[in-house]
Order: structure tokens, then C-alpha cells, then sequence
């Protein structure tokens, strides 16, 4: 069976439990939560002393794990044994033979970060009929902003949409990173709050006038002034702002609109499904479709493809970034 991150936390919320959890893949966020989770949650505080061990990859090996994964607990139902980053024991494939044999009492968990095994070996078959066999994917950047609301939703908070993309864009993909800065914004608003713009710029440091999303609406309406405004700040901030995610972001800004001139849907709705964007920002990529033509978002494409390869040094050793961008600005927009 195939497991889903939500599945397994509320089988673990309701005290279902599996004699082993093998967690492996991309994204580390998945894998800290469920074996934290496990780790705080099947043993009472008495017994953890006891009945709970956790080890690191690079310090044991396949019979090690093996021989204390066959104990039974000393006290309570339950022996835990946490295996982190599991990916730097070699041989890992021998543990198939064990695998059948472990007691019901133990609840093994495997951190395999980064990687993954082969789901068609007999390894990955005998933990399936064991236990969990759980990989944890790397979210896309479209999907960020989803997950921050369904994160914040499960605390009894909301966020607007351009406080969610604002963050979303400056955060990135690295959902600790992502759910630490959540954290801070609960921990600083009353209960049930809706997050504005103004909550994320004062509690977390992201401006709410100089951000990805407020040049990406300047360049698309052409807003000379404004976006020069906001590539100055950029290049004065360039730590916070580096021109490689500026040109990454506005490369996915510019495919969007390309996708709206050859959408045959121009509905709302049907937009908004084929960027994968909040319906509230539909109208932003409708007028900036309406400025910038197809042959005009292919030749911007192509100016951030350059200025990519430039902010990592490409024949533009001795050039700031400051001035890249500026330069970057110019042929965007002319």
C-alpha cells in the first residue's frame, strides 16, 4: 500500500503503528515530521529511557540495527528504534532478510534522506508488507503556496494571497525553512488571524513593496519607473535577493505568459488551473500578456537564459550584480 504524508501522521495521531517505517527521498521536512512524531509520541516519557534508541547511519551497520530492532521492550508494548540518515550505511540491501523476522514490538524507522531505493527490489516489496514504505518528493515552487496555507489552515490561521506568494518567492522551496518562518508569525499574531502583507513584512523582514511579486506586476505593465525602483533595491540587497532567483522567477513569470496566449480557455478559472496560481492573480498575467506578445515573452526568456549564465559568472567577472541587474531590467522591458 501506498502511503501519504497525512495518512501516516494520523495513523500515528490515532495510535495505528507499523513494525517498520522506511522514509526516503528528496524532501527532508516529510521524513523530520513523521519520525519526530514517532519518536514523540508512541512512548510515554517514562518508558523512552528504556524502550527508545536513536542511532546515526554513519555509526552502525545492517547487524547492529538488527540485533537491537530484535529486542523486546522492557517495559510498555513498544520498543522505537530510530535509524537517522540511514543513507551512509553501506550494505543496506541485507536488511531484506531480517525484515519478516522483526517482532511486532518493535517499530523501526529508517531515515533515508536524499535518495531513494528501488521500489521494484525485494527490499522495498518486504518492507510494503510490513510496514510504510513512504517517499517524501520535493514540492515544485507552484505548490509552495498551497502548502503554506494548508500549513497555517491546520493552526487555525489564514493568509491573503499576495502575503502568501510574497512569501512563497523569498522562502523558496525549503519547507523547514518555509514552516520555521510560519512559526514566527504564529507565535507574534493573535489566534485565527488572516496574515497580511504588513504581518509578513514586519515579523519576518520581507518588504512588501520590494519583492518578486511587486517587479514581476511592474514588468508587466510596463512600469518602467517602478521596476527600476525595485531591481535597485534588489541590487543593493543582493544577499536577500540574488539576481540567479530573480531570473528564475521571472523565467516562470514569462512561461506563464506564454501559456496564456496559447490557452484556448481564457476563462478565470481555467487560467488560473493551467499556471497553477491563486484565481486572484490571473488578472496580473492577463494584462501582462496583453504587453508582452508571444515573440516578445520568447525573447525575454532568452535575456534571463543570459543573465543566468551571467550571475554565475559567465562573461561577467568584473560586473555587480547591482549593475546586472539594471542592465537585465533594460532588455526585459525594451
Amino acid at each position: 500500500m501506498a502511503f501519504t504524508f497525512d495518512q501516516i501522521l494520523g495513523d500515528i495521531r490515532n495510535k495505528v503503528y507499523y513494525p517498520i517505517y522506511f522514509l526516503m527521498g528528496e524532501e527532508p521536512y516529510f521524513i523530520d515530521t513523521i519520525s519526530d512524531m514517532l519518536e514523540d509520541q508512541v512512548l510515554q516519557p517514562a518508558d523512552q529511557a528504556f524502550n527508545q534508541m536513536v542511532v546515526y547511519g554513519r555509526d552502525v551497520d545492517v547487524q547492529a540495527i538488527v540485533s537491537q530492532a530484535r529486542n523486546y521492550p522492557m517495559t510498555g508494548d513498544y520498543q522505537v528504534l530510530i535509524v537517522k540518515e540511514a543513507q551512509d550505511i553501506k550494505n543496506l540491501e541485507s536488511l531484506e532478510q531480517y525484515i519478516e523476522k522483526l517482532p511486532d514490538t518493535t517499530i523501526l524507522v529508517i531515515n533515508f534522506k536524499y535518495k531513494k531505493i528501488d521500489k521494484r527490489r525485494s527490499l522495498a516489496r518486504k518492507i510494503e508488507a510490513k510496514g510504510v514504505l513512504y517517499e517524501a518528493k520535493k514540492l515544485y515552487d507552484n505548490h509552495i503556496p498551497k502548502w503554506i496555507e494548508q500549513y497555517l489552515a491546520q493552526k487555525n490561521y489564514s493568509i491573503t494571497p499576495k502575503a502568501c506568494q510574497m512569501m512563497a518567492d523569498f522562502l523558496g522551496t525549503d519547507l523547514h525553512k518555509v514552516r520555521n518562518e510560519l512559526e514566527k508569525l504564529i507565535i507574534a499574531l493573535p489566534a485565527g488571524k488572516k496574515i497580511t502583507d504588513e504581518d509578513v513584512e514586519r515579523n519576518i523582514g520581507i518588504s512588501k513593496d520590494y519583492n518578486i511579486f511587486e517587479l514581476q506586476k511592474a514588468i508587466g505593465i510596463k512600469d518602467v519607473l517602478r521596476a527600476n525602483q525595485i531591481v535597485r533595491y534588489f541590487g543593493s540587497n543582493s544577499k536577500d535577493y540574488p539576481l540567479l532567483l530573480t531570473a528564475i522567477n521571472l523565467y516562470g513569470f514569462f512561461t506563464k505568459i506564454l501559456k496564456i496566449h496559447y490557452a484556448h480557455d481564457k476563462s478565470r478559472n481555467n487560467l488560473a488551473s493551467i499556471l497553477g496560481i491563486n484565481p486572484f492573480f490571473v488578472q496580473d498575467y492577463q494584462l501582462a500578456a496583453k504587453n508582452f506578445s508571444i515573440a516578445d515573452a520568447v525573447r525575454c526568456i532568452a535575456v534571463l537564459r543570459e543573465y543566468d549564465l551571467k550571475s554565475k559568472g559567465y562573461n561577467s567577472q568584473d560586473i555587480g550584480e547591482d549593475e546586472l541587474y539594471k542592465e537585465m531590467l533594460f532588455k526585459l522591458l525594451h
